[in-house]
């Protein structure tokens, strides 16, 4: 059936003009709707997408994209062409590339990562490194992971693997277990009260940093792991990321509760310590469409980032 989509869009354009370069500038510019980053996508000059759009509108009788007060919106003739069009040209990869060994030293892709800024920090900074030297050839873009968008950007293409916990997972899209984390608690070095352990009575007495990903909450896993044994904590601050909070915490009496994997890398400027309560842990996942499923450079990334997680 896929295979007709991209007969079927052939079908409607003026095949004279036309050819496979043009519909994969459609696709990324159905993705990007936006000339500028679709031709960083491409690799190509503005001047020459533009000159691609202009083709396509001719051979199709259609504007695509249009102006709007913030940037550009498709035409509905082009949100009709974007789903088929993208699954036709991902079964013409995967027909490309099947029964072709990927040589990592000159396969050639870009990789669009949504995660969070710990996952970032946690994983994606020694997968980047491994890449450099494994696969100098693949580019990679971090994006900041939005759950609420996450489906369709994983639909439209626009974000090929998405890194999180499997709750936050969208149930039509395929994903793989990489590793478990729990949590430790962090205070700077030289702090008054708090001198190599931490009791319960302190943890609660002291003002706490709290990591609210969606900005603005004042609660988490630990005041849910509080409440269950009768006790509260007192939240100073709340912030949006992580990675700013072991550099709060090391210049303040302040507190925090964040990934082990983050507060070990800053051991050496902070006290990692052990909670007196226990705050269950958490599992994160890597989350991709099917259609991705067997694409070769894209399966050997998902491999390549397991191994390393």
């Amino acid at each position: 059936m896929k295979s007709n989509l991209l007969h079927v869009i052939i079908q409607r354009m003026d095949t004279k003009n036309l050819d496979l370069g043009l519909l994969v500038t459609l696709e990324a510019l159905l993705a990007e709707r936006n000339v500028t980053r679709a031709a960083r996508r491409l690799n190509l000059s503005q001047p020459a997408l533009s000159a691609r759009l202009a083709r396509l509108r001719e051979a199709l009788g259609d504007p695509l994209l249009i102006p709007a007060q913030r940037g550009m919106v498709l035409t509905q003739r082009a949100l009709e062409l974007q789903q088929p069009l993208h699954e036709a040209l991902e079964s013409v990869r995967r027909v490309v590339g099947d029964g072709t060994p990927s040589d990592p030293a000159t396969m050639q892709a870009t990789l669009v990562i949504a995660a969070s800024d710990y996952i970032q920090y946690a994983l994606l900074a020694r997968f980047l490194v491994a890449l450099r030297a494994e696969a100098p050839m693949i580019r990679i873009a971090w994006r900041a992971l939005d759950v609420l968008a996450l489906s369709t950007q994983l639909e439209r293409g626009e974000v090929d693997l998405a890194l999180a916990a499997p709750e936050h997972a969208p149930a039509s899209m395929r994903q793989r277990r990489l590793y478990d984390e729990d949590y430790a608690v962090i205070a700077r070095q030289g702090h008054a009260t708090v001198q190599g352990d931490l009791d319960l009575d302190v943890f609660c007495a002291l003002d706490h940093i709290v990591v609210s990903p969606q900005g603005g909450g004042f609660a988490g896993p630990t005041d849910a792991a509080l409440e269950a044994v009768g006790r509260r904590r007192t939240v100073a601050l709340s912030t949006s990321g992580f990675l700013i909070v072991p550099e709060i915490v090391s210049q303040s009496d302040m507190i925090a509760v964040i990934p082990r994997r983050i507060a070990n890398g800053w051991s050496d400027r902070v006290q990692v310590l052990e909670a007196p309560v226990t705050i269950p842990g958490f599992v994160i996942a890597s989350v991709w469409h099917e259609r991705t499923t067997n694409h070769p450079a894209q399966g050997w990334l998902r491999e390549r980032l397991a191994a390393l997680a």
